[in-house]
């Protein structure tokens, strides 16, 4: 008598006798068809994250505490910078000195490509702040132009450089906008803009 069937008073039912061995074929290739259409649809969408050494990026917080804690917390903080790739999905990042307690190294869905990095810093001494702590942008020149269609009409996007920043921190705003809140900024027409590249 085998000791489970002394315990219990019945014997033990494996996984192995609950269907017969003929079903485990007709089964078979129905599941892997399945799976395999379920991974192409989840392939499509999926593109490999792959970083240079010296790029910069955000780290997810996850299960970590970087300081901030709640709903409206940041999900990433950073930019960190990439010191070394230490395997295909996994890299060491350069952390501050309030982070020394944290393991440097991280998979790589744990990381978010940082866009802009600013290099410079800025002298605020040269900006007028209005008593209520805000100050005036101002657009220097436009950069790009490009056309969005809708059902009915065909609005036009400027990208726009703004005194204290650079081309980098360019935005996209509309015609409308610009000729209501800076009135003789735009060219006449837009194909005198587009006639100008």
């Amino acid at each position: 008598m085998a000791p489970f069937e002394a315990l219990y008073g019945r014997r033990c039912r494996t996984p192995l006798n609950w269907s017969e061995p003929g079903e485990r074929v007709t089964f078979g290739p129905d599941l892997v068809t399945q799976a395999e259409e379920q991974k192409s649809y989840l392939d499509k969408r999926r593109r490999p994250l792959v970083f240079e050494k010296g790029d910069h990026v955000y780290l997810r917080k996850g299960v970590h505490r970087f300081g901030v804690k709640g709903k409206l917390a940041p999900r990433y903080v950073g930019p960190f910078k990439i010191i070394e790739q230490c395997g295909p999905v996994a890299y060491r990042l350069e952390l501050p000195p309030h982070l020394a307690t944290v393991h440097d190294v991280f998979h790589v869905s744990q990381l978010k490509k940082c866009l802009g990095v600013p290099e410079e810093v800025f002298d605020t001494s040269q900006i007028q702040i209005e008593p209520d702590l805000t100050y005036e942008e101002q657009p220097i020149k436009i950069l790009d132009q490009k056309q969005r269609l809708t059902r009915r009409m065909t609005i036009n996007f400027y990208k726009v450089q703004w005194s204290n920043h650079s081309e980098e921190e360019a935005t996209w705003e509309q015609e409308k906008f610009l000729q209501t809140k800076f009135p003789g900024f735009l060219p006449s027409t837009s194909t005198e803009y587009v006639n100008q590249f």
